[in-house]
């Protein structure tokens, strides 16, 4: 974590004293329009309020947000710099994991929200803060995976939602009410009619939801997309990669064109980040299943995850046995939801991660793979760990294999499907 020296700072402008507060709260801080409000309005309740805004790889102008919050009446502001921390701690398991909800969804957001969690409760406890208070709305899976966490890691602590308090959702009905109130306070407000829309960012993906795209129908706005280009005008020429994994983690990756080399985690993943972004790679546009209960409509863009994606899927079928791998992908299903549903710091999800670490002890190898106008696709891949037997599986070679095996191994499998369609011949004459 960054040093508390560089990225601590306090204010003496909060506009009240130390002493009769209602206590201190750790305000999960974005410098946007509804964290803002909620630092003003939290101190308008008599709380003294310490800012905390985590560095996940978002572009953000994080000394302006400092200022903001200075000018907002923070008792304190920490910024904390965790990107290593989350791709080592958080992507990279997902990686390894394969982790993917309902078929479609890379989980950008809600890996990101544990770390960060994580993060707040351990300033919350050395400042001796009771409370802790996010912007997240009462309808959403944020709430959730925010609230978890902290319970998990800070049984004591209690939570403000401001978005679940009458007092405060039935003042704010909306966008508008809150850039009213901002407009009053002299709070810049960073929504402008030019993108209606909600959006959250970090290492892993951005996500667009909310605003003109609640109307499942509607296509995406030109200019959303702020990580990936067109593949419409991306580049002509594709750029060739070679990944090297160990222990299903990316460990080194080649640009086979160029020769650029990256092999610390966070850089390797900007880079792909880069890579897939320039090509247009990691568009979605879904609808799914919320855990609160109800669908929702998001866009997402997650680059350099969509590539690891493919090279690892196709490692690990390279060298992991076949039914450790069907195991292994029922535990994968399992985790996805998991971190979906806001229960990385469970022990059901810390036993999970535990197996799938364990499947990976030999997924170990290099994929060779070129990105284009979109897509990713597998060109080889080579394993010292490797299954892959040429010699027994090839159509020249007999190898360590004795083909008329197949005819009582052919006949064995047969025996369930004669007796099930004996059964329906029976069925249909009685008719």
């Amino acid at each position: 974590m960054a040093s508390e020296a560089k990225h601590q700072t306090s204010s003496k402008h909060c506009g009240s004293t130390e002493h009769g507060t209602k206590g201190t709260v750790v305000l999960a801080y974005s410098g946007g329009l509804d964290t803002s409000c909620i630092l003003l309005w939290l101190k308008e309740q008599g709380y003294e309020v310490i800012a905390f805004l985590a560095n996940i790889g978002q572009e953000e102008d994080f000394e302006e947000a400092r200022k903001k919050a200075v000018k907002l009446g923070a008792k304190k502001i920490f910024i904390e710099d965790v990107r290593k921390e989350f791709v080592e701690e958080f992507i990279w398991p997902s990686v390894q994991a394969n982790a993917i909800y309902e078929d479609r969804y890379l989980l950008g957001t809600s890996i990101a929200r544990p770390c960060i969690a994580r993060s707040m409760v351990e300033i919350a406890k050395k400042e001796g803060a009771q409370f802790v208070s996010h912007g997240a709305t009462g309808k959403g899976n944020d709430q959730i995976r925010f609230e978890l966490s902290c319970y998990a890691l800070y049984p004591e602590v209690k939570i403000i939602a401001p978005w679940r308090l009458p007092e405060f959702y039935n003042r704010f009905l909306g966008r508008r009410e809150l850039m009213e109130y901002a407009q009053k306070h002299g709070i810049p407000i960073p929504v402008t009619p030019k993108e209606p829309w909600s959006m959250d960012a970090n290492l892993m993906h951005i996500s667009f939801e909310s605003g003109v795209l609640e109307n499942p129908k509607n296509h995406a706005p030109p200019g959303l997309f702020k990580m990936t280009k067109d593949p419409e005008v991306s580049p002509d020429a594709a750029d060739i990669l070679e990944i090297e994994f160990k222990r299903g983690v990316p460990v080194k990756v080649t640009n086979l064109n160029d020769k650029t080399v990256h092999t610390s985690a966070l850089d390797l993943f900007i880079y792909l980040n880069e890579i897939g972004g320039k090509h247009g790679v990691g568009r979605i546009d879904i609808v799914e299943n919320r855990y609160i209960g109800m669908k929702s409509r998001g866009i997402y863009e997650t680059p350099g995850g969509t590539i690891l994606r493919h090279a690892h899927l196709d490692i690990e079928t390279f060298t992991l046995d076949r039914e450790v791998r069907k195991i292994k992908q029922q535990l994968s299903q399992k985790f996805s939801e998991q971190i979906y549903n806001g229960f990385w710091h469970s022990p059901e999800c810390e036993f999970v991660r535990q197996c799938i670490a364990t499947s990976q002890e030999f997924v170990e190898g290099k994929v060779q793979l070129y990105v284009f106008k979109g897509n990713v696709y597998i060109m080889g891949r080579e394993s010292p760990k490797s299954l892959y037997n040429e010699e027994l599986v090839s159509m020249n070679v007999q190898g360590d294999y004795e083909p008329c095996d197949a005819s009582g191994f052919i006949k064995i499998n047969s025996l369930r499907l004669k007796e099930y369609h004996r059964l329906q011949s029976k069925a249909v004459s009685k008719n």
